[in-house]
């Protein structure tokens, strides 16, 4: 039976920190110094493929630090997902979803994959910036992260301005979108995803899904003959573990 992995896309935004403090530079703020710890503000997501973006924020909300409706919306479709993608989220939004997770009384999601454009960038290249705003101007062709309006953004929000909520809506939307169109354009150079593992099927899938495949001559090692094939969807190459030399050598035995 094919089933395809369950993969979800999402960011979230969060508020600032609010502190007491005598100078603006430099500062170390204890503990008795904040007057009110960081939330979550907003978080948009996406499942890949899907055209629907889905988004909560805390507009309507009327304690607006009081987070928890919005943490079990996204709650929710990390514990459905086989495997989540995001920008720098392994260090930000995964570990910021978790302490409010706890912090709010709620169990762990189910457990899924975790793949992260930032840490896929690095990796395989040396672009001169891995930020999102950076990758999706230069690779991007349809969604790129829209820029909004600074940190005045987030203060018009905890105000209540609901020009600003729509701002921040709009930009947490298009940064999902542009992430969904960066990580397609990454998961070619890294095998992100084994479609294979999720069916019962014997046929071999891409990183992508598709069934599809041409010959590409082969690959050669020091001990080794290897058939190489390239998807003709995605532009992935594979190679066989089959050592061609092996059977040949079988073949000339038997003759």
């Amino acid at each position: 039976m094919s089933k395809k992995p369950k993969i979800l896309l999402f960011d979230i935004e969060t508020a600032p920190i609010l502190a007491y403090t005598w100078d603006i530079w430099d500062q170390n703020i204890a503990l008795n110094q904040i007057k009110q710890d960081w939330f979550v503000l907003s978080w948009s997501a996406k499942w890949l493929d899907d055209k629907k973006v889905m988004y909560m924020d805390q507009r309507n909300a009327k304690d607006v630090s009081n987070d928890k409706a919005l943490l079990e919306g996204i709650w929710k479709l990390l514990d459905e997902a086989d495997i989540v993608v995001t920008q720098n989220g392994k260090a930000f939004d995964q570990k910021k979803l978790y302490a409010r997770f706890i912090l709010n009384g709620m169990t762990p999601p189910s457990s899924f994959q975790h793949h992260d454009t930032k840490k896929m960038a690095s990796k395989h290249f040396a672009f001169t910036s891995n930020k999102l705003e950076y990758l999706t101007d230069k690779l991007n062709t349809k969604y790129k992260k829209i820029k909004n309006s600074g940190f005045t953004l987030w203060t018009r929000c905890l105000n209540g301005d609901l020009d600003a909520w729509k701002e921040m809506e709009k930009y947490n939307k298009y940064d999902v979108l542009a992430l969904e169109e960066l990580y397609l354009k990454l998961r070619t150079w890294e095998p992100t995803v084994n479609y294979s593992s999720f069916s019962d099927e014997e046929s071999f899938k891409c990183v992508c899904g598709s069934e599809k495949f041409r010959s590409k001559g082969y690959a050669y090692t020091c001990s080794g003959k290897f058939k190489r094939y390239v998807c003709t969807s995605c532009g992935k190459n594979y190679q066989s573990k089959q050592n061609e030399l092996t059977l040949e050598k079988k073949k000339s035995i038997l003759k």
